[in-house]
């Protein structure tokens, strides 16, 4: 890098379902020399949702800062899921537990075959059904659109996410966002964004769909969100009571251009409480590009 301006981005799609769909995010390697500026540009040019780049850690296997077109962000699953997918490609993991050190702290990373899975911490749980006319509206929704006894919650497991279940996939597909009042709800809440989802499934394979709008990122709608779905299989098991430990979580299916995801959420359990969890799936290397840095 000290030579050079010319930067070289892999675009994984994180989430692969069968080979197909996921949602891309960009992989910077060898980012040790690139400051924040760069980073940030680099985002803006690559123009996804988010770009993990990696560094070295002095106390963990690799550390790396993720970054929307607009701003950085602690933690992104499907940025990770991706950078850990092309590590394992390219040989360059020595373990299938590893580690990735964050802005926020460290978090583990395990790999099982080609599916790279991260942690989450245990779900933070807060009421703001104070707020669910407002967050209706923001959706175009009306309170019976809703699962009956199924609050609207913000839930946290390491991001923000406010959570939305709608009684089926019809309500799910025929949602019209407004981004503006999203966003000054997200400001409000210090949120990545909302989390809409369905129990009602087309296919029973997977326990919810849903869609995740993040417009305070310059996200407007995501196909696979990691950070979105660990906090859902949390809520699925502490507030609707489905007694299960993973969870399969379908997204990107409702999109206007649909990239369905699959996204797999595996619950560490003790005494009937969530301790952790971790969140993951597959990622495949789409195409590799070069950008050249204007500093």
């Amino acid at each position: 890098m000290e030579n050079s301006k010319i930067v070289t981005v892999q675009i994984l799609n994180a989430f692969a379902e069968n080979g197909k769909g996921g949602n891309p995010a960009g992989v910077v390697l060898n980012a040790d020399k690139l400051s924040d500026k760069n980073k940030l540009e680099i985002s803006k040019k690559v123009g996804l949702s988010e770009t993990a780049f990696v560094s070295r850690s002095k106390t963990e296997d690799f550390k790396l800062d993720f970054y929307t077109p607009n701003k950085q962000i602690a933690h992104c699953g499907h940025a990770t899921v991706a950078t850990f997918s092309y590590l394992k490609q390219i040989g360059a993991l020595k373990n299938d537990s590893c580690s990735k050190e964050t802005i926020d702290g460290k978090r583990k990373i395990e790999m099982i075959g080609d599916l790279a899975f991260m942690e989450q911490l245990a779900p933070k749980y807060f009421d703001i059904s104070n707020k669910e006319r407002v967050i209706l509206k923001s959706l175009g929704l009306k309170k019976n659109d809703l699962i009956p006894n199924a609050p609207i919650q913000l839930v946290n497991t390491g991001n923000s996410f406010i959570l939305i279940p709608v009684k089926n996939k019809e309500i799910l597909k025929n949602i019209v966002p407004d981004f503006n009042l999203i966003s000054e709800i997200s400001e409000e809440f210090d949120l990545i964004g909302y989390y809409v989802f369905s129990t009602n499934t087309e296919n029973a394979e997977y326990d919810a769909t849903s869609r995740m709008f993040g417009p305070r990122y310059g996200i407007l709608e995501e196909a696979g969100t990691g950070m979105a779905a660990g906090p859902l299989g949390c809520y699925l098991f502490d507030t609707l009571k489905i007694n299960k430990k993973s969870f399969n979580i379908q997204q990107g299916k409702y999109m206007k251009e649909p990239s369905p995801s699959l996204i797999i959420v595996n619950l560490r359990i003790e005494k009937g409480e969530i301790k952790d969890l971790m969140a993951g799936g597959k990622g495949l290397l789409n195409k590799q590009i070069k950008l050249e840095l204007n500093n």
